[in-house]
């Protein structure tokens, strides 16, 4: 009876063993899973984010630009992910993004660096036949992000696929800020002759808190940028608002000239 007696108290002692570690490991697994996601205003990450920038990176680098056939498209996927996941998206820093900008290194020649503002579309029906100029989406980085959405969420290692801040909610998301990024660095690329496209058909066609109007133009290296040229485009047949000779392109002038650049602009660029 005492060696019974034995064996069921092992028996029970096992028993309590295990369900003590069942309800750890329910503990350990349901604790960071069962806090909800952040709810923002705007749509969540672009369904297969991941496929997405992959397949755009190896098109880009194999096919688009054979000369960048080196270039990591994993590693480049996995260090673009690592500056949101698991970070509240309104917290985003540019430092967060400065290992992917480090790994990527591509050269724009001089001359051949297309801004736009409010004049994506034509922009990039320009470069896609004059093959030789590049708008920042027409450079990798820009490439891959292209229209996307993206934010992660504290709470896990996944993208947020529900819900992703709007500029409005945090000015700091992660979108916001890559572009940010981005778009300095393209900008302090730049050399020679660089151009801007703007949008004629609005009442502004120079906007100061656009992205060129607020990073780009004040990231221009007057030691290597000795000339912007203005592109003021009208729709066809649409509303022509504003010219080479309206009060935002002379605001324009005046500050690319007081950054020691020449200032040059024509209408409707054929």
């Amino acid at each position: 009876m005492a060696c019974c007696s034995r064996r069921v108290q092992i028996g029970l002692g096992l028993l309590v063993v295990l369900a003590a570690a069942v309800v750890v490991v329910v503990v350990v697994v349901k604790g960071p899973l069962a806090a909800e996601r952040l709810a923002w205003e705007g749509e969540g990450s672009t369904r297969h984010f991941s496929d997405i920038v992959l397949g755009r990176c190896f098109v880009y680098t194999q096919v688009l630009r054979p000369e960048l056939r080196n270039e990591d498209c994993h590693k480049i996927l996995k260090v673009f992910k690592n500056a949101f996941i698991s970070k509240n998206p309104c917290n985003i820093t540019k430092e967060d993004y400065q290992p992917l900008v480090n790994l990527v290194t591509q050269t724009i020649p001089c001359n051949k660096s297309l801004f736009w503002s409010k004049s994506k579309d034509l922009a990039h029906l320009y470069t896609s036949i004059q093959k030789g100029m590049f708008t920042l989406e027409d450079t990798l980085l820009g490439y891959l992000a292209d229209d996307l959405r993206w934010c992660g969420d504290p709470s896990n290692y996944e993208m947020n696929d529900d819900s992703c801040p709007h500029y409005k909610e945090c000015p700091n998301n992660p979108s916001s800020v890559f572009w940010k990024v981005v778009s300095q660095k393209f900008a302090e690329a730049a050399c020679g002759v660089v151009q801007v496209m703007l949008n004629g058909s609005l009442s502004q066609p120079f906007y100061r808190h656009s992205t060129f109007g607020s990073v780009e133009v004040f990231n221009l290296d007057p030691k290597k940028v000795h000339t912007l040229q203005a592109w003021v485009m009208h729709d066809i047949e649409g509303t022509y608002r504003d010219s080479c000779s309206g009060s935002s392109i002379s605001d324009l002038k005046l500050i690319v000239n007081n950054r020691n650049i020449k200032f040059t602009c024509q209408n409707n660029y054929r």
